[in-house]
C-alpha cells in the first residue's frame, strides 16, 4: 500500500491538525515504512505458532485450594471465658433498646 501526502494531508484535517510541508513530507515517508513493515509481517506463514500475549513466561502464584484439617474445637476453646452451646459467650454490644443503651 502507498501512502501519498494528499492521505496524510487528509487525516491530518480530520484530526484538526496543522502541518507545514515538511512534516507532511516526513510524516509520509514515515507511514509508508511503518505500513511496508506491517505487510512484511502478513506474508509469515503463522499457522503452528502458539499464541502469546507478552514475552514473559506465566504461572499462578496462588496455592493449590485443598482442604487441610483446621486446629481441634477443644484446643481453641481452651482460652476461652465463657462457650455455650459450641460458641464463643461475649458481653453484650446492643441491648435491643433497654434503657441505657
Amino acid at each position: 500500500m502507498m501512502i501519498n501526502e494528499e492521505n496524510v494531508k487528509h487525516v491530518a484535517l480530520l484530526a484538526k491538525l496543522e502541518f507545514q510541508d515538511e512534516e507532511i513530507t516526513r510524516f509520509t515517508q514515515q507511514i509508508d515504512d511503518i505500513i511496508n513493515m506491517v505487510e512484511q509481517l502478513e506474508e509469515l506463514d503463522t499457522t503452528d505458532v502458539p499464541v502469546t500475549t507478552h514475552g514473559l513466561q506465566t504461572y499462578s502464584v496462588m496455592r493449590k485450594d485443598v482442604a487441610v484439617p483446621g486446629t481441634d474445637r477443644e484446643k481453641l476453646f481452651e482460652n476461652v471465658k465463657s462457650a455455650k452451646d459450641g460458641l464463643i459467650k461475649v458481653p453484650a454490644m446492643i441491648d435491643n433498646g433497654e434503657a441505657g443503651a
